[in-house]
Formats: C-alpha cells, sequence, structure tokens
C-alpha cells in the first residue's frame, strides 16, 4: 500500500504549527519583559503528533535521526531536530517526483517499509543508525527463525532448515514441508522448490554468512543493503505464503 501523501503532508503540516515559537502575551493591566518563547502547543498534544510524525519520517527520510543536527537551538526548542526533520520530508513529499523526472532518474524505487515485515521489522533499530551489514545480519536471522516458527522445529537452521523445509521429499515425522504450489510432482513442482531451497541457500552462504564478519568488512552502502534486505523479503514472502505439509 502506497502512503497517502496528501495525510501525511497535513500531520506533518499539524506538528509544524503545534512547535511553533511565540512569546505568550503580558497578563492585563501589566508588562513582563522576557525573551523566552512557548509553543503554541502543549507539551502532551505536540507530544502526540510526535508519535504520528516520527512513523512518517522514518518511512520518508529513514536516517532522520543521524542525517539532521539535533544540537541545534535545544535550549529554544527541544523540538529542533523534529522540525528541520518534518520541513526536508515535505520537501520530499512535494517534490521527488519532479526532481526525479528532471534529474533523469524516473525509475521505480524501493522502499524499506514495504518489505516483508520479517525483515523490515528485524533490520529497523540498527538500519536507523546507519549500521547496514549489521541489519541486513538481523533481517536474515528474522526469516530463520520466523521460518522455524512456521515449521515448528529448532533442530536445524538457515541453509539446513530451507533445504529440509524445500525438500521434493514428502513430508517425515519432525520434517514438514512448505509447499509453494500443489504437490503433483510435476516438472514445474520440482523446480519451483528446487529453485527456492537453491535460493535461500545463496541468501544465507552469500549475503548473510559474509555479513556476519562485519569487522573484517567495511560498512554496506545503503543501496546495496537494501538489495541484499529486498532477496531476504523474497524468501520470507515464500516461506509465509506456503502451504505447510505436516508429515
Amino acid at each position: 500500500m502506497s502512503m497517502d501523501i496528501d495525510w501525511a503532508r497535513a500531520e506533518l503540516a499539524s506538528f509544524l504549527k503545534l512547535t511553533e515559537l511565540y512569546r505568550q502575551p503580558d497578563p492585563p493591566g501589566g508588562a513582563v519583559f522576557t525573551s523566552k518563547l512557548s509553543n503554541r502547543g502543549g507539551a502532551r498534544e505536540i507530544a502526540a503528533s510526535a508519535q504520528i510524525v516520527e512513523q512518517i519520517l522514518d518511512r520518508v527520510l529513514p536516517r532522520w535521526r543521524t542525517e539532521v543536527p539535533d544540537d541545534r537551538n535545544k535550549r529554544v526548542n527541544r523540538w529542533c531536530q523534529h522540525i528541520e526533520a518534518v520541513h526536508r520530508a515535505d520537501a520530499v513529499l512535494l517534490r521527488d517526483a519532479e526532481v526525479r523526472e528532471r534529474l533523469g532518474d524516473n525509475a521505480p524505487q524501493l522502499s524499506a517499509g514495504a518489505l516483508h515485515p520479517w525483515v523490515w521489522d528485524g533490520a529497523r533499530p540498527l538500519w536507523r543508525s546507519g549500521h547496514f551489514r549489521e541489519a541486513v545480519t538481523a533481517a536474515a536471522k528474522k526469516v530463520n527463525a520466523e521460518t522455524q516458527n512456521r515449521v515448528g522445529r529448532r533442530d536445524a537452521s538457515e541453509t539446513a532448515l530451507f533445504q529440509s523445509v524445500f525438500s521434493k521429499e514428502p513430508p517425515r515425522p519432525g520434517q514438514p514441508r512448505l509447499r509453494l504450489m500443489g504437490e503433483d510432482n510435476s516438472d514445474t513442482f520440482k523446480s519451483v522448490h528446487r529453485g527456492a531451497m537453491a535460493f535461500a541457500e545463496g541468501c544465507y552462504a552469500g549475503i548473510r554468512n559474509p555479513n556476519s564478519h562485519e569487522d573484517c568488512l567495511p560498512e554496506l552502502p545503503e543501496h546495496e543493503a537494501l538489495e541484499q534486505l529486498a532477496a531476504f523479503s523474497v524468501l520470507a514472502r515464500w516461506v509465509a505464503s506456503a502451504t505447510l505439509s505436516a508429515g
């Protein structure tokens, strides 16, 4: 499901209005000389709005917490980082399609938030802090754990697990299978499950295992890490949508 841009921009605008600074008027019959400014919204109202706004920012600017400065004018307005991030996100929402068209890059974009929940839920905390290689590893572990949950096994993991669950052999006691199509023993059935088994092995042998040695490797560029997450998202959707066949 795509983002409702009009709704998102309205939420951002509401937050900016609540966090706008103003000087409170002098009390009747007197004058108070102060430079102190206040937010137009109350603390609880702003906090409630920030809860929604942060989710929008996470979708539009996944790295806003680390890329947007958070040490400027904090004494004047505690929401300064949020406010700058909101202005940036609003510009993206308003003009992203135009910018990509003008710059000659109007190709479809992959959103991390649109990946399978197992993958993005596993990767999100580390991704936000710029630890992309570790984020991919966390996503791989999450997919493995959810697959174990799906088939009720703890005695096999990663490559061995997927070799078992996508095996063309009939299920056995303690070794259920995941079927991506009807079990008709056709060439297509064999090809689909052989491919799923090989794909899973490639994900864990070629992506997860090297990434587990992140201390010996440079940090992954963000776009490469996103491509790797997408691979695990494909695998996760196969596992989640497959029919469980127990022995």
